[in-house]
């Protein structure tokens, strides 16, 4: 039910869904800077003498994706959905329910856009994690603009204006923020959605990342106005994120009495008396049910 409601969220929204591999060849990974950066929370396996990683994002397979045919500035913003299955090596007694797992599914979307659409494409999207959030009932959040960390790739300039350019949306959305130094992803700035439960414990979910690097490293483009070709700028998006650890989250904010439309129980129809006629009855109100989605 979770998956059908983001999938309807997506498609209001323009976005297309793909798929890509769970196993990817090695060389990609040390493209992406995942193998100097991440390489010690990957997977890796041999076949047929090449090595391979299972796959721990799904942002090389949707640039590659990006990459399978030609652009013009009239294509984007193009907003490229995955719910993506990605295993990550977590330490053994770092696991914990479905909070901390080594392999989850991510409403993953990547978001290729110019750079004088960045702005609004960041707006646009804060609006709708916002918005899904709300559909779930939860009205708290914290939220934190995670800057450049030790170990990353990209300029110093191209850090500053996709730190600054999420900095300014929330500005204008008149958002309050925190700063969270050094905690960006290896090739972008982000921002963290925490959404606190009814506990008023905080759950990291949503993240949405500004990347200048790995359109340049993937050598993706698409054809100006100008008739040159140009880098899109890739905004990576995950609203639910783990999708397995917000099932956990909606578990505990509702203490397992979930709303009608999210209960995996929605209707139970119960003939009284052993009756065949009351059972013919209770079995075309069930039918009726069904066809309603319940």
């Amino acid at each position: 039910e979770v998956e059908s409601y983001i999938r309807k969220e997506n498609e209001k929204r323009g976005y297309v869904e793909i798929k890509t591999p769970a196993i990817l060849n090695e060389d990609l990974w040390h493209r992406s800077g995942h193998w100097d950066n991440y390489k010690e929370n990957m997977y890796f396996t041999e076949i047929d003498e090449t090595k391979f990683a299972i796959k721990p994002m799904n942002c090389p397979g949707g640039l590659i994706v990006y990459n399978s045919n030609i652009h013009s500035y009239r294509d984007l913003p193009l907003r490229v959905a995955e719910l993506g299955f990605v295993h990550r090596h977590e330490l053994s007694g770092a696991l914990h329910g479905l909070f901390r797992v080594r392999a989850f599914t991510q409403d993953d979307a990547h978001i290729f856009c110019t750079e004088e659409q960045l702005a609004d494409e960041i707006i646009n999207t804060i609006d709708y994690y916002l918005s899904v959030y709300k559909d779930f009932g939860f009205k708290n959040f914290e939220i934190f603009v995670s800057t450049r960390p030790k170990k990353s790739i990209g300029t110093d300039e191209a850090w500053e204006l996709a730190t600054n350019s999420l900095i300014n949306a929330l500005d204008k959305l008149k958002i309050a923020y925190k700063i969270n130094e050094g905690d960006g992803a290896f090739y972008g700035p982000k921002i963290d959605f925490n959404i606190k439960d009814v506990l008023d414990r905080n759950w990291q979910c949503g993240t949405l990342q500004v990347d200048f690097s790995l359109p340049m490293r993937f050598e993706i483009s698409y054809e100006g106005k100008d008739g040159r070709k140009h880098t899109p700028v890739m905004l990576h998006r995950a609203i639910l994120g783990s999708m397995e650890r917000f099932i956990g989250i909606l578990t505990e904010h509702y203490n397992g009495k979930f709303p009608l439309w999210l209960s995996p129980l929605q209707v139970a129809v119960v003939n009284v008396l052993n009756d065949k006629n009351q059972i013919d009855r209770v079995k075309e109100i069930a039918d009726v049910l069904k066809k309603e989605d319940l």
